[in-house]
């Protein structure tokens, strides 16, 4: 595979991670450029220009994205020695944060649904509001049964 053909082959990947970020997290475009490229780039810190150029973003609009994607702990700010340029990298948990943080907001719904189960628990174990709120609870509680029961390893 030629060197453009592999650059192309990355950029589509790239693309991909985009669009998945914006599908599912509701970031805008740029974001998920930003994270697909510094997953895949090489070498894995790279300067803003870099980023810029190879995702064909304003610098602008990749600065605000980079200090975003900085201050949630993702994408972490690297100094060389002896460089005056600033290098942005994937923090090595930056994953594992992701799915921690999902984990928060929904352990945090459960507590939502059992104060739903407490406000409607008078209709009965059979009420249809009881059942849909229920629903929501016990596959919460799953879900965090299953985290507590395989946390992720490094």
């Amino acid at each position: 595979m030629s060197t453009e053909e592999q650059q192309d082959r990355l950029l589509r990947w790239v693309e991909r991670v985009a669009a998945f970020c914006v599908e599912e997290w509701g970031l805008p475009p740029i974001t998920g450029r930003v994270l697909g490229w510094l997953m895949i780039c090489d070498p894995a810190e790279q300067s803003a220009g870099q980023i810029a150029e190879v995702i064909q973003a304003s610098r602008a609009s990749l600065t605000s994205n980079m200090r975003f994607l900085t201050a949630i702990g993702l994408v972490k700010k690297v100094r060389r020695p002896g460089d005056r340029i600033s290098y942005y990298r994937i923090e090595d948990d930056a994953w594992q944060k992701v799915i921690q943080r999902k984990l928060e907001s929904l352990s945090a719904f459960g507590e939502i649904a059992d104060e739903g189960l407490d406000i409607v628990g008078g209709e009965g174990r059979e009420g249809h509001r009881t059942e849909r709120i229920k629903a929501a609870h016990d596959s919460l509680t799953w879900l965090q049964n299953l985290a507590a029961r395989h946390p992720l390893r490094r």
